[in-house]
């Protein structure tokens, strides 16, 4: 079997072109959408993180703004930068990125941003409505990953579709946003027993546990479409997914390269959802 490598990166152009419309639209009209994000520390990995997402501000036409803190801050400190943010009328969406130093409990910081700018959809009302199906905002990766499969043209109502991971970042709403699209949905996690007897049964596979090459050519069923949202950087440098890539490819029909799959995606609809944010907002 031919399998189609879905481009990411083209997907994520074309997405951001039809944001840029849709931005210089309301900015004409006095509410250009704004993105601050907070960074605290120097983590290497989270600054490439938020210069992607700045320089995907850029092209979109989004006001950036970062917030650079260092690693010891306070809690109190970060609380209070929060805050600001929440009450500053030329800012729509607040991200503060992930991992926080130790000292900092994220539970409470997430809970402090404003549901109606928590555009990574993690506050715990945000979390409700997806849970009820009317989601505010959804999470930035899952949304990714269901905006990857409407562009592919990929059916869910009646297939299977198996989630590898349940995390509250990725697993779960993916799970959630398959089953609220018609799926039979099964979620596998570290206790699953006999793993690749699972995921053989899936149309739809989407693998988000960060396990390098966990996932290969024979755990796959034929024909399926095999999303991959891992990331891992291996000894000698090289980035990988959670998919064992040259072991699938042949096997499924559609797969999600790593890099240039899901994250350029990701990042977009971050973007999208501040654009959403920005179009919500009261006067």
């Amino acid at each position: 079997m031919q399998t189609r490598i879905i481009d990411g990166n083209a997907l994520a152009r074309e997405a951001r072109a039809a944001l840029r419309i849709e931005v210089e639209a309301l900015s004409a009209a006095g509410r250009r959408p704004g993105l601050a994000v907070v960074l605290a520390g120097d983590d290497p990995a989270s600054r490439v993180y938020v210069r992607n997402k700045a320089r995907a501000c850029e092209e979109t036409g989004v006001l950036s703004r970062q917030i650079d803190l260092p690693a010891d801050v306070a809690e109190a400190v970060l609380l209070e930068q929060v805050e600001r943010l929440n009450a500053d009328p030329e800012i729509h969406g607040i991200l503060v990125q992930l991992p926080l130093p130790r000292a900092v409990s994220s539970e409470r910081v997430v809970k402090a941003i404003a549901p109606e700018k928590d555009v990574d959809g993690f506050h715990p009302c945000n979390m409700g409505l997806l849970t009820e199906g009317r989601p505010r905002f959804v999470p930035c990766t899952p949304k990714a990953v269901m905006a990857i499969l409407d562009r592919e043209g990929v059916a869910l109502e009646g297939k299977r579709a198996v989630v590898v991971g349940r995390s509250n970042i990725v697993g779960k709403p993916v799970a959630l946003l398959l089953l609220q699209r018609g799926a039979t949905v099964t979620v596998c996690h570290s206790k699953t027993v006999d793993l690749e007897e699972a995921t053989r049964q899936a149309d739809v596979l989407v693998v988000a546990v960060g396990r390098p090459n966990l996932v290969t050519g024979r755990a796959v069923k034929s024909g399926a479409v095999v999303v991959d949202v891992g990331i891992n950087r291996l000894p000698d440098g090289r980035l990988v997914g959670d998919v064992d890539a040259s072991s699938v490819t042949g096997v499924a029909a559609r797969l999600t390269p790593v890099p240039g799959g899901v994250g350029p995606m990701t990042i977009t609809m971050l973007i999208a959802n501040t654009v959403l944010a920005a179009r919500s907002a009261r006067d």
